[in-house]
């Protein structure tokens, strides 16, 4: 067995920004190994999948597979694996792939090892327990592939490599049948519409309880302005209704990965830490030193919110001219 094969996600046509991280998480895994990468996409448009460093790029196509199910996702893809034979199968872990990846997993007499974080020398994978109170190694014993789902967050989609020329296109066509698939697949779900997608914001400013009341909110609204950056929230602030419910960051909200992540008023619980562990650097501001968001913040000021941030603020428009 040798080599990763990447099993990718398509949303509205789409590749998401989580699939892109597992790709970079599945490539830099084949590389740590010295092991080819290649892709595998699902009643999807392989095309995009062109523009990234991959051996090859297959393209699973049945008329069973328009429209998902569990059943027809497992069989296509259990033919693809036996096909292929690689040594790891590394998926974005999303709810569609909680729904079937277990099962698949299951038929190779193997475990899905889901939520990993990252991963070190054997290799050995990493995943949170307790809401993140605990990291665990899990190192694959016995033969045949490896099943792994990666967190959000946990990989930067920008590190993915870019490929030098397109990799080539291999169209497969499993063996299904429509009595094989014992689901009736409904219409597709269809979420409200969101004002903002914090998963692709570079910069984000999100306030905690620190904040006191609704009415300061314009306090760290004017940083965030200042900084060009999307104004975000810990679960109290987002529960008061004090900022919309999808500008939460957490474990029950969106999981973000930005350069910069600036911490106003936030003690730093572990639900809400999980959501923002991916971010490249992260200054934190709240008047208790000893407060959990200094132990992961990169750069820490211990004092009044109401004091630092006005002067942040006027400190950040002055050097913008």
């Amino acid at each position: 067995m040798s080599g990763v094969l990447v099993v990718v996600e398509h949303k509205n046509g789409a590749l998401g920004r989580i699939s892109l991280e597992a790709l970079a998480a599945g490539q830099l895994l084949a590389q740590t190994l010295n092991l080819e990468v290649a892709a595998a996409s699902l009643a999807g448009d392989p095309a995009e999948l062109s523009a990234y460093k991959l051996s090859t790029i297959y393209a699973v196509m049945h008329p069973l597979l328009e429209r998902y199910t569990a059943d027809g996702y497992t069989l296509a893809l259990q033919q693809l694996v036996e096909k292929v034979q690689p040594a790891y199968v590394v998926f974005p872990h999303t709810y569609q792939v909680r729904d079937f990846a277990p099962a698949l997993a299951t038929r190779f007499q193997r475990v899905l090892i889901s939520d990993v974080i990252g991963f070190h020398e054997g290799p050995v994978f990493v995943r949170q327990l307790f809401q993140g109170k605990l990291s665990a190694d899990y190192r694959p014993v016995g033969g045949g592939s490896v099943f792994v789902s990666i967190q959000a967050g946990a990989i930067r989609a920008e590190s993915v490599q870019p490929a030098a020329t397109p990799a080539a296109v291999e169209v497969f066509t499993p063996a299904l049948e429509a009595a094989q698939i014992r689901t009736v697949p409904g219409e597709p779900f269809r979420e409200s519409a969101q004002s903002v997608d914090l998963t692709v914001a570079p910069i984000i400013v999100s306030v905690g309880r620190g904040i006191r009341e609704a009415d300061n909110l314009p306090l760290v609204q004017a940083l965030a302005d200042a900084l060009g950056a999307e104004l975000a929230a810990s679960r109290p602030i987002c529960d008061a209704g004090w900022v919309p419910i999808e500008r939460q960051v957490g474990s029950s909200g969106q999981t973000v990965a930005p350069k910069l992540y600036l911490a106003v008023g936030i003690s730093g619980a572990i639900q809400h830490l999980v959501g923002m562990k991916g971010s490249k650097a992260v200054i934190a501001i709240n008047k208790d030193e000893n407060a959990p968001i200094f132990e992961v913040a990169d750069y820490g000021v211990a004092g009044d919110l109401f004091e630092i941030v006005p002067a942040l603020t006027k400190a950040i428009l002055a050097a913008k001219g």
